[in-house]
């Protein structure tokens, strides 16, 4: 009976976690990640809890329990980085963090020894890099990407830095960040354990997250230590000496992390190599230009490359090897610039500009509804989401074209977003007829 009961803890859990938008594939080596990370007592009360962000005072009246009892537990998941916290005007909040990047990775931001890391890192390695449902999900289920690279600001020239905006700059992100984290690259730590370390022997203390993560990751566990805009530029500076790639979350206003990514532990370059042509992440607005008499066909931009969109091939003409771009599998990082000697190459603008969601609820609804879930980020099986919640969603739906905010009505089915979008039609309507009319 305790088995069957253990069982249903962590199956419960495990529906729990697929009620977001991003989830994660059923399997049993999933469950026995599940079974490390989470007590079964752990699994249980967090199968009850909302998907959305909940206060102390909710969360008693689930588990029915006091207030008192109720904070006790939240804190103990805080600990394990399983839940992360947040207080508005006054008032303290609780949000699951996705799987990834959520408390897949928080496990492994630190060296610990509550829980078998080797053991752990072999689940995730067969999770994530044999069974590969899991990537595949995570990268490919939705045209809106979870993460985004950012440019190499030192390669770019004068002409083109007047062109880069401030979203694209990790630097600008870590200048406007209340908070900064530094924490473990989780890819390199579970490669290592896992007993493929890293090939280039890139540097582990690159981790960065922002805001009210950071704060929860640094205050609960040591799974992040704040730290200073400087410390934070000088991780982003090491990070660029080896040849490392900022992939951040894919969004304009207050990204909650930035990876320095390595093309041989990073699930997002493995799968860019695995499933090309397809990108796993969004690209930047940046592309490599190769000047071929400049090219000495030394061969490092192609090394260097983490999804190796740069071979080396001969020139017909002169019978020597240069470089050559596949600008379908190129992420515009600039990593192959940043290597070229004999400054070869270079990256200009992208002819078509990539657009990215401006934060983080506009991604989870695009997401939502590129993935027909968008009905689960109003509701779950708790209570209806709070009216503060339902009118941010609604807010993003209605900025969002057409198409898209019909899928989102149909999936809804609700009356009320009927009304709102076609009140917005009438609006754009009448506005496009009153331009007319002056024409």
């Amino acid at each position: 009976m305790g088995h069957i009961t253990s069982k249903n803890a962590y199956k419960s859990l495990e529906e729990r976690i697929n009620w977001f938008t991003q989830g994660a594939p059923a399997s049993e080596t999933f469950y026995k990640i599940l079974q490390v990370l989470f007590t079964e007592k752990e699994a249980r009360v967090m199968s009850m809890l909302p998907v959305r962000p909940f206060t102390i005072k909710r969360a008693a009246r689930i588990w029915n329990t006091s207030e008192a009892k109720a904070e006790k537990v939240l804190d103990q998941l805080c600990e394990k980085a399983l839940l992360v916290d947040s207080t508005h005007n006054g008032v303290r909040k609780f949000v699951i963090p996705p799987p990834m990047a959520g408390f897949i990775e928080f496990a492994l931001m630190r060296t610990r020894g509550d829980i078998d890391q080797k053991y752990l890192s072999e689940l995730y390695y067969q999770y994530m890099n044999v069974e590969e449902d899991f990537v595949k999900d995570l990268f490919y289920a939705t045209e809106t990407k979870l993460g985004r690279v950012y440019v190499q600001e030192p390669v770019l020239t004068n002409e083109h830095t007047n062109h880069i905006l401030d979203y694209e700059r990790a630097s600008h992100i870590i200048e406007e960040a209340e908070y900064i984290g530094l924490g473990l690259c989780y890819c390199r730590h579970k490669a290592y354990h896992a007993g493929h370390p890293c090939e280039i022997d890139a540097p582990w203390d690159v981790c960065l997250t922002f805001g009210n993560v950071a704060r929860s990751l640094a205050e609960h566990g040591g799974h992040a230590r704040l730290i200073s805009k400087e410390e934070a530029m000088d991780a982003l500076q090491r990070s660029y000496e080896a040849n490392l790639v900022q992939i951040g979350e894919n969004v304009r206003e207050n990204p909650a992390f930035i990876c320095n990514c390595c093309g041989c532990c990073c699930e997002a370059l493995q799968a860019a190599r695995r499933f090309a042509p397809v990108q796993p992440v969004a690209t930047t607005n940046y592309i490599p230009k190769i000047d071929t008499h400049t090219c000495v066909g030394c061969g490092k931009c192609a090394k260097v490359c983490p999804v190796g969109a740069i071979t080396m091939e001969e020139n017909p003409e002169t019978h020597k090897k240069q470089a050559v771009l596949h600008k379908e599998l190129c992420l515009g990082c600039g990593v192959c610039a940043r290597n070229c000697n004999p400054k070869a190459i270079h990256l200009e603008r992208r002819p078509i500009e990539v657009i990215t969601p401006v934060n983080s609820t506009h991604r989870f609804v695009l997401q939502a509804i590129e993935k027909g879930t968008l009905q689960n980020l109003l509701f779950d099986n708790q209570a209806f989401a709070n009216h503060r919640a339902m009118a941010q969603i609604f807010g993003a739906i209605l900025k969002l074209p057409p198409i898209k905010q019909a899928l989102a009505s149909q999936q809804f089915k609700s009356i009320y977003l009927d009304k709102l979008l076609s009140s917005q039609l009438n609006k754009q309507r009448a506005k496009q007829k009153k331009e007319t009319s002056i024409e």
